[in-house]
């Protein structure tokens, strides 16, 4: 449930490069040429997401 509240919160394209890489395994490369982006944005971009998925985790009490 916490994933999801999270993933909802999301903006589009962070939802999009963030499930693409973790929900289907797809590589850096794979999801920069789909989404026609460059592989540092999308890498800054899952870096971002994944702090803020932390800090959200954390405040639920779900990671310590």
């Amino acid at each position: 449930e916490a994933l999801s509240r999270f993933l909802a919160g999301l903006g589009e394209e962070n939802r999009r490069f963030f499930l693409r890489r973790y929900w289907y395994g797809e590589s850096i490369a794979e999801i920069a040429e789909a989404c026609d982006a460059s592989s540092g944005r999308i890498r800054s971009s899952l870096f971002r997401t994944r702090a803020w998925l932390r800090r959200r985790l954390e405040e639920e009490g779900v990671f310590l």
